[in-house]
């Protein structure tokens, strides 16, 4: 078994097309994601160790059991994780821990929702919906809902908020750079067959499309959907045993961060999504001894375009206060100094919520490996992913190409 300083890999990746499958069901695609990754890490169920499986919506019903019913069952231990968007990270962290407290040499991390057209999310405790009965109640001792009165819990006015809080601050933003997110991950989508939707879109569609909470309007929103991605995880001191090709394909975990939110005085009104996603992406510099401009490309969490933007200063891909002029100069386009999103983003590849951050290892891994086809990042070495989940929870990973 593995040992606390082992270097934990990936050794397999696979993810569904993201979109709607109505004559398939979630554990169908967790299934097929799964088998994929065993495959394309040239190993079976039989050589894994510990199972991760995330999901949210369906989180109660002891998914992983029921994934290993059609993937094999082989007695391993299951983590079944729920840890909103984030969960499909949370996953892959559970496999990363068991193997690095050297209790499993392989694991397999999978990350699947099948969503459908849900609808808008958040929107539980409408304001108008509440009774006027002034009488406290409840943990904090209310009287009424805040909802709509004191902020928002609805995803666009949350991220609408952070967005226009960012501009507020710091010069050079303004609807314009929020509308160029979107249309560079609409582009880059184009690329990608795994994605939702594959469409390009120009500037004046996105910023003439329906407003949902300004400055989102509807194509700077990610889509509801279906979909899968998985990964198959090994020790270091695995990884020496197998076969060449094997550990010539195996991308490094370099580092593996989580975090929630700290407490801070906006964050009891409006979500804070910047406080965690700095906190998680300064530890994983700091563990990996990567540098954020040594970066070759990053998936982050573009839920909105206005998430998109301000994370480019969270994760330090810019000078601080800088993210309108770091996307004014094309910065995270897949020829700039630093791509972002090259799969398409949620925007555009779509935001299955339980697979979500499994997807997004997969993404860099596959061009860390050079195979990512038309959408292939050239030489890229070093790649970074953040995926954040309201409540809140945060994963941020560093992945880098095998040296052998």
């Amino acid at each position: 078994m593995s040992d606390n300083g082992d270097n934990v890999w990936i050794l397999g990746a696979s993810m569904t097309r993201f979109g709607r499958y109505p004559d398939k069901d979630l554990i169908d695609l967790g299934a097929e994601a799964s088998m994929d990754a065993l495959d394309d890490g040239g190993v079976t169920i039989h050589d894994m160790d510990v199972l991760g499986a995330g999901n949210l919506f369906d989180a109660a019903t002891g998914v992983g059991q029921r994934l290993q019913k059609q993937i094999g069952q082989t007695g391993i231990p299951v983590y079944n994780v729920s840890n909103a968007c984030a969960t499909g990270a949370t996953a892959v962290r559970a496999v990363y821990m068991a193997i690095k407290a050297g209790e499993a040499d392989m694991g397999l991390a999978v990350g699947m929702e099948q969503m459908g057209k849900q609808g808008l999310l958040g929107a539980a405790g409408k304001a108008r919906d509440e009774k006027k009965v002034y009488e406290p109640k409840g943990r904090y001792g209310s009287v009424m809902g805040v909802e709509g009165i004191l902020g928002t819990g609805l995803m666009p006015g949350v991220f609408a908020k952070a967005g226009m809080e960012y501009a507020n601050e710091h010069g050079g933003v303004g609807f314009e750079q929020f509308a160029k997110v979107a249309e560079k991950n609409h582009q880059h989508s184009t690329l990608n067959p795994l994605a939702q939707y594959q469409k390009p879109f120009t500037l004046d569609e996105v910023m003439n499309a329906e407003m949902m909470s300004y400055p989102n309007t509807l194509l700077m929103c990610c889509p509801t959907g279906d979909g899968a991605a998985a990964l198959v995880l090994v020790s270091e001191e695995k990884l020496d045993t197998l076969g060449a090709e094997q550990r010539e394909r195996a991308v490094k975990i370099s580092a593996s961060v989580m975090t929630s939110d700290e407490w801070t005085d906006s964050d009891q009104v409006q979500p804070d999504v910047s406080t965690l996603t700095r906190r998680a992406a300064d530890q994983a510099y700091e563990r990996s001894g990567v540098d954020p401009q040594d970066l070759d490309l990053v998936e982050l969490h573009d839920c909105f375009a206005t998430a998109e933007l301000i994370h480019y200063d969270n994760l330090s891909l810019c000078a601080p206060g800088e993210a309108g002029k770091f996307i004014d100069d094309g910065g995270p386009w897949r020829d700039g100094d630093i791509p972002v999103n090259v799969s398409g983003g949620l925007i555009s590849k779509g935001h299955p919520i339980g697979a979500t951050g499994a997807a997004n290892l997969y993404e860099v891994a596959t061009h860390l490996r050079g195979e990512a086809g038309d959408r292939q990042i050239e030489g890229a070495k070093v790649g970074l992913t953040h995926v954040i989940g309201l409540g809140s929870a945060c994963a941020v990973h560093v992945l880098e190409k095998a040296a052998v």
